[in-house]
């Protein structure tokens, strides 16, 4: 058997480290604009931190949990999703409410692979607790065209926005659904079915074509808002209009967990085939059975944005040491040092002919060679060659570090914060 990667799983090289890396560091980067904390919660989690908040009618409970018993009996679920595992820190953490919090890494769903979904995937992730106000949903929302707008993807991303009301009118509606969907029960999905009893709000999220037949003619949303639930939307539609963020309502937008209320959005494109969204999210101050936690979030597929944007990485071209002679062997090691603390990336390897240490710096690019023998170790001196051009000159020992400093600025090695 061909030793691979498991179905549904990446390895990252080169390129697409780069391009992975920029989309994480760009968006923790936004998310300090706007005031929040960065946190990482376990890969590992009991899974009754997932049963209790995302909805026994969500396909993440039903079909997608990597969930298995550790050897104590305990049962143990690789975190598919980022709310469940923040409202468990921020209970057991005691943080003080309202919080904005920022995390990002690895999610696991046992899903068909294609593009745009994989079964160990990447998010950033954005959540704001302990705030009731709609405008911390039209800010997200806001955070969200941000983010669009600095990966160079705004302009192919359309926003689709729904609200599900409050609880009264969630209630209202679930049983309007539930007496329309009732007389096609024969012709509804397996899924479907089960959503019926459970949760019949989800039955709009199906994607099955016979489905979706029926869907088209159930009722809307909109038929059954309360007065506060109407205004609260009234508020977000406003307040994206004075930001110029164009919209449009998706009445049938819901989201593929229980527990959103009020708000609920996503950015599409078309360039995602069938996983066309980029960002969603919503308001969910009902995510904790039987108390009330205003909050509101929204995540993004780190891969699905890779797919999307145009990025090249700039690597650094090396400094090339080509020591000669058994002295400057033994220096090179010093020098090297040297430049790597004064953040210039420079490279030595163990050839041992001048010729091979010359194909060597081609080979890797080198932007200088840096050439130097027992007479120039001597001299305190450096011949410094470009590679680019071939043309060389001696350098004293004590300018070297300034000298390949004005010669190599692709060559220095910034630190990121």
């Amino acid at each position: 058997m061909t030793i691979q990667t498991v179905r549904g799983t990446k390895d990252l090289l080169s390129d697409d480290w780069y391009k992975f890396k920029y989309i994480q560091d760009t968006a923790h980067n936004v998310s300090r604009l706007y005031g929040f904390i960065p946190v990482e919660t376990p890969i590992l989690e009991y899974t009754e931190v997932f049963m209790k908040t995302l909805g026994e009618s969500s396909d993440i409970i039903t079909k997608e949990m990597y969930t298995f018993e550790d050897k104590s009996g305990k049962s143990i679920t690789l975190r598919p999703e980022f709310t469940a595992a923040i409202m468990r820190l921020l209970k057991h953490k005691k943080l003080q409410i309202p919080v904005r919090l920022f995390s990002s890494g690895p999610l696991f769903r046992y899903e068909r692979p294609q593009k745009g979904r994989q079964r160990q995937f990447n998010q950033i992730n954005f959540e704001v607790f302990g705030l009731a106000d709609p405008r911390s949903d039209i800010e997200l929302i806001s955070l969200s065209q941000h983010l669009l707008i600095k990966f160079g993807i705004n302009d192919n991303a359309k926003l689709e926005i729904n609200s599900l009301g409050d609880n009264e009118t969630i209630i209202r509606y679930r049983k309007a659904l539930v007496s329309y969907f009732e007389k096609y029960t024969d012709d509804l999905s397996e899924d479907s079915k089960n959503r019926l009893t459970k949760n019949p709000i989800r039955i709009l999220d199906s994607k099955d074509k016979k489905d979706q037949l029926i869907i088209h003619d159930a009722p809307k949303i909109d038929n059954y808002y309360t007065k506060e639930s109407l205004s609260f939307f009234d508020k977000i539609l406003n307040g994206l209009q004075c930001l110029g963020i164009s919209y449009t309502i998706n009445s049938k937008l819901v989201r593929g967990l229980d527990y959103y209320c009020h708000t609920v959005f996503e950015f599409v494109t078309q360039d995602l085939g069938s996983q066309g969204a980029v960002f969603a999210g919503g308001r969910y101050d009902t995510i904790i059975a039987g108390k009330y936690t205003p909050a509101v979030g929204f995540a993004g597929g780190i891969e699905r944005i890779m797919e999307l944007i145009n990025f090249s990485s700039k690597e650094p071209r090396p400094i090339y040491l080509i020591p000669i002679g058994a002295q400057a062997e033994v220096y090179s090691l010093v020098l090297t040092d040297k430049l790597r603390k004064s953040r210039l990336y420079s490279r030595y390897d163990y050839d041992s002919t001048l010729k091979s240490k010359m194909k060597k710096a081609h080979q890797v690019n080198a932007k200088v060679a840096l050439i130097f023998g027992d007479e120039e170790l001597g001299n305190k001196t450096f011949k410094i060659k470009d590679m680019d051009t071939g043309t060389e000159e001696i350098i004293m020992r004590d300018n070297i570090i300034e000298k390949l400093e004005l010669l190599t600025q692709d060559s220095r090695i910034t630190h990121s914060r």
